[in-house]
């Protein structure tokens, strides 16, 4: 159901920079969370990738306050000596007598204390109780009370109307970890969450609506490729498929070359993760490559850690067999080469009979005899402490995809993430990604979804849904998303059975595509890294803050928000040719394909058109404590004003804050 709209993403601003003038000479920012320097989930990466911004901001008035964990500290943590000496002086006592509140500024600084999650709301709690001159803001990454009733299998986003909150937190036994929470949305000057799902999530279990909606984004600097991640992407794929050869060494019997890689990975939540889904798509997409005789095949990775013992030794034999192979197969090439060289010098053609002696002919069957194999690849490269309880093996067993010969899907369960020093698949986790063709994340409860949103901005194109913040994100900006590489599918409207034939339907179509249209799919599915960007996703965050500074300091800061506006939208592609054999190469291979097209594809042009579809707003009015208006508008390039960005007023969902545009 639609709330009312806030500040909201839906008026994204364009890829221009994003200026305005605000007076924070005065102002200090604590931001305090769990996951301050200890990495847990997604808030770490949040704070992490956000600090560079907000620095940038803030200068040495922006801090950070989190757990000291040793570990932690010793790789993450530069000690330094604070140079102001107000915080000298605070820190002092702290160390001396404990944490309590020490030494002010001759001139109070305005305070401005941003608490992320439950664990941090505590202080924000008591800082409104002691009345104490501090501006708060209240984010919430996803509601306590709605992991849990998710969790539990039940009807969420259909029944949220009904629940008995205060029951529901009882039954479950976190009601006091529960009123700590919604007691720190209620006293929080400013209160936000990541996404418009989670607003409407949070208006019905906390019983307040977000005042701001502030995407999660991403360094974009750090995964930027510019035009090398195609060749990234080879580079990659080809580690992959060597740990495949290994892996089904003896059962080799399909087409590397014509194999696709699909991957789901994150916490391993079976359901909320949405691979109950996945599963069951790929045993549906297993018998339509079967009966239409398909030459593509199918390997999915489960990138999920659980609870192991060791790595299993059917796994390690096989990459133990894939080495020796390789190595009896360099030194017969190294002896051929030798004698092939010798034969030339002397100006005479090689007599093929005699390139090869018994001992090569020996060692080579030895290799081969090595190779067999009588059992089937292990769907598991681990021994699994609860083999007999667990979810993805069950199913799995259920589903009947065991890696055999007549199966065109195959499934590779890891459960452990990905680690360079590994001796079973020595990647980190950004290159197995890249060297992927398509991430598929069907979650049921994703309150926003780094997992795909990394997958866009390396290029790789990624299944979402419609009840993660990442997948609304992306409906709501584009308008034909499937064709820039990312799959929106439908949990929310559907039942289990329909998302799982409209998974099946997605994963089919992929796998129809030439090599030469995934290749333009990932150039489309880059391009959108920049919507991605804390750079200009950075901005909610800016407003939120300016905003609570307004509303417990009024008579030094003034917040104005603009009228309603619409946003934008991607439009559809400028080319979609049915088949892009005349397309322009931009890989370091050629395609094979021969498809004739009328229609030619042209990348640079198709780029650029995209780029032209973004509208840059006027940035919100702020006034400071001379009381000027401080805003300064902006252009679209030809000297006109842009749109307006939305004001913060309300929240809507995603599908009714988009503006139709023909």
């Amino acid at each position: 159901m639609p709330l009312p709209r806030s500040l909201s993403v839906t008026s994204l601003s364009g890829l221009d920079d994003w200026t305005e003038e605000f007076d924070l000479g005065d102002a200090v920012l604590f931001e305090i969370a769990w996951e301050v320097a200890n990495k847990v989930g997604g808030i770490y990466t949040v704070i992490q990738t956000k600090a560079r911004l907000t620095s940038e901001e803030w200068g040495e008035n922006y801090f950070l306050v989190g757990p000291y964990m040793e570990n932690s500290v010793r790789t993450q943590v530069e000690l330094i000596e604070p140079t102001n000496p107000a915080l000298k002086r605070t820190i002092d006592n702290m160390n001396s007598s404990g944490c309590k509140y020490a030494a002010q500024c001759e001139e109070p600084p305005h305070i401005l204390a941003h608490f992320h999650e439950w664990l941090a709301g505590l202080g924000l709690v008591l800082c409104r109780q002691r009345q104490l001159p501090v501006a708060t803001i209240f984010t919430t990454h996803a509601t306590l009370l709605g992991r849990y009733l998710c969790a539990g299998s039940v009807d969420f986003y259909n029944n949220l109307h009904k629940f008995n909150v205060d029951k529901e937190a009882g039954d479950r036994q976190i009601y006091h970890r529960y009123c700590l929470e919604r007691a720190a949305a209620h006293c929080a000057h400013v209160f936000t969450t990541v996404s418009h799902i989670t607003a409407i999530e949070a208006e019905h279990l906390l019983k307040r609506k977000p005042d701001v909606v502030t995407p999660n984004g991403l360094n974009v600097k750090k995964f930027s490729a510019s035009h090398e991640f195609q060749n990234l992407h080879a580079h990659s794929k080809a580690r992959i498929q060597e740990f495949i050869r290994g892996h089904f060494y003896g059962h080799l019997d399909f087409n590397l070359d014509k194999s696709v890689f699909l991957f789901i990975a994150g916490r391993y939540e079976f359901s909320n993760k949405g691979a109950d889904v996945f599963l069951e798509a790929l045993a549906r997409l297993n018998y339509l490559l079967r009966v239409n005789h398909s030459e593509v095949t199918v390997i999915a990775f489960f990138i999920m850690p659980a609870r192991t013992n060791n790595f299993n030794i059917e796994t390690l034999k096989g990459q133990a067999v894939r080495k020796q192979l390789w190595d009896t197969a360099q030194t017969v090439k190294e002896k051929f080469g030798k004698k092939l060289y010798e034969s030339l010098l002397v100006g005479q053609l090689p007599d093929v009979s005699k390139m090869l002696d018994k001992e090569d002919f020996t060692m080579m069957k030895r290799a081969i005899f090595s190779a067999q194999r009588q059992c089937l690849p292990p769907i598991c490269t681990h021994n699994m402490l609860d083999d007999s309880s667990d979810p993805i093996l069950n199913c799995l067993r259920r589903i009947g995809l065991f890696n055999s010969s007549s199966d065109r899907v195959k499934v590779i369960f890891h459960p452990e993430f990905l680690s360079s020093t590994s001796p079973l698949l020595p990647m980190d986790y950004e290159e197995f990604v890249r060297g992927c063709h398509l991430g598929v994340f069907p979650s049921y409860y994703e309150p926003w979804g780094y997992t795909p949103a990394e997958c866009t901005v390396m290029g790789i194109p990624s299944v979402s849904t419609n009840l993660s913040g990442f997948g609304c994100f992306m409906e709501e900006h584009i308008a034909d998303p499937s064709a820039y590489g990312v799959y929106i599918l439908d949990r929310r409207y559907r039942s289990v059975d329909e998302s799982c034939s409209q998974l099946t339907s997605f994963l089919l179509q992929f796998c129809q595509q030439s090599r030469r249209q995934r290749i333009i799919q990932r150039n489309r599915t880059e391009r959108l890294s920049d919507l991605l960007d804390w750079r200009y996703l950075g901005r909610y965050y800016i407003s939120a803050r300016h905003m609570a500074l307004a509303k417990a300091f009024p008579e030094s800061y003034y917040y104005e928000p603009q009228d309603p506006s619409s946003g934008f939208r991607y439009p559809r592609p400028a080319s979609v040719p049915p088949s892009p054999a005349l397309s322009r190469h931009s890989s370091p291979h050629h395609s094979d394909d021969n498809d004739d097209d009328d229609e030619r594809y042209n990348e640079d042009l198709e780029a650029e058109k995209d780029r032209l579809n973004i509208r840059q707003p006027h940035s919100p009015q702020y006034r400071d404590k001379s009381g000027l208006p401080d805003a300064i508008p902006v252009s679209d390039g030809d000297g006109t004003p842009a749109s307006s960005a939305s004001t913060p007023s309300s929240v809507s969902s995603p599908a009714g804050s988009v503006s139709s545009e023909k």
